[in-house]
């Protein structure tokens, strides 16, 4: 491994100082004529296509010693580009950052996979006023196809697709290693850190069919980034700040007095919000001392906050009842959590 490491970071470098060296030479001071190429050049070309075959190579086996090692699965898709790009690289070694289109054919009869980079680089060649065929182009990379241990043949079809067909023996080989391992996760090149922002209800009310979309929708891109081996953080959203708090506490104060000493029992929080809303939308003098909770929660007052966090805490218990028949896993960061850092941001703002 660390020997294929070395070569790699060799060739990389060699890479590097060739382009540089080509694009000296294109320098028009250079060039006698618009259309002229020094044998210097035409070498260093040829030096530089080789060395990116090399590179190219060099990273497959690293990726395939790393698959050995971690005991990854091979990525069939991910190889199949790296061998074309070889190839692309080796027929068009003037193109920069030609594309690279590999697919999983849609028919069984057009091969295991497909090729389709031929017709975006006729259209590169022509904006360049080139004239080549997407078929021609296609013929061209399929000439500069490296031997590899997965392709058995190619065909040329319509406008310029290559469809690939894998060998029969490598297929073999991983149908083995799939019954005898089973399905694991390929080999990625970095692992990152994946921020899901999902479920997000909102306290005091229940959970629609809106909440629950989200709630399957994240915790399956969840588990699916965790199965590639990236470092998730599933993020529950939750509402737990805003207006609606001051008429709760405001309630919560008006119908247990001794909220502070006594737990209240509000079994049914989503009447008891229904009640402090009908309160607010009617009594002006109620919605006064709402808005001065507020106020007082947002001063983090020590009894307004206890009486949110009651309300929270019944909240919390019909979620976390949901979450565990789902088999969910989540970890809340509400609306609260900014409150204190929002300052910060205002003044940043404010400087701008």
């Amino acid at each position: 491994m660390d020997e294929f490491l070395a070569r790699a970071e060799k060739a990389e470098k060699e890479i590097a100082s060739l382009e540089s060296e080509i694009a000296r030479l294109k320098d028009p001071e250079r060039l006698i004529a618009e259309d002229s190429v020094t044998p210097e050049l035409d070498k260093l070309r040829t030096e530089n296509a080789k060395l990116k075959f090399q590179i190219v190579h060099l990273k497959r086996n690293i990726a395939a010693e790393k698959s050995k090692s971690s005991n990854n699965m091979l990525s069939i898709a991910s190889i199949l580009q790296d061998i074309f790009k070889q190839a692309i690289n080796q027929a068009y070694p003037d193109l920069a950052n030609p594309p690279l289109v590999v697919t999983v054919s849609t028919n069984e009869k057009f091969g295991d996979y497909q090729c389709n980079s031929a017709m975006g680089i006729a259209q590169i060649l022509k904006s360049q006023g080139q004239k080549a065929s997407p078929r021609d182009i296609a013929q061209a990379i399929v000439g500069k196809l490296p031997e590899n241990e997965l392709i058995d043949k190619t065909e040329i079809a319509g406008p310029g697709f290559i469809n690939v067909h894998l060998k029969k023996d490598f297929i073999s080989v991983q149908l083995r290693d799939l019954l005898g391992k089973g399905v694991r996760p390929p080999v990625i090149a970095a692992k990152k850190r994946v921020v899901v922002d999902f479920s997000s209800p909102n306290i005091a009310k229940e959970m629609h069919v809106g909440h629950l979309r989200s709630t399957i929708i994240g915790e399956s891109i969840c588990r699916l980034c965790e199965f590639l081996e990236h470092d998730v953080l599933r993020l529950n959203h939750i509402g737990d700040w805003g207006t609606q708090f001051g008429m709760l506490i405001a309630h919560l104060k008006d119908k247990f007095p001794n909220y502070l000493t006594v737990s209240p029992p509000i079994g049914d929080l989503q009447a008891f919000y229904k009640e402090s809303k009908v309160r607010f939308d009617n009594d002006e003098e109620f919605k006064k001392r709402a808005y001065a909770a507020v106020v007082s929660l947002q001063a983090h007052e020590p009894d307004s906050l206890k009486g949110w966090n009651l309300i929270c805490d019944v909240s919390r218990m019909e979620f976390e009842k949901i979450y565990q028949r789902l088999d969910v896993s989540i970890v809340e960061r509400g609306e609260s959590f900014y409150q204190d850092l929002m300052s910060e941001v205002v003044k940043e703002l404010d400087a701008k």
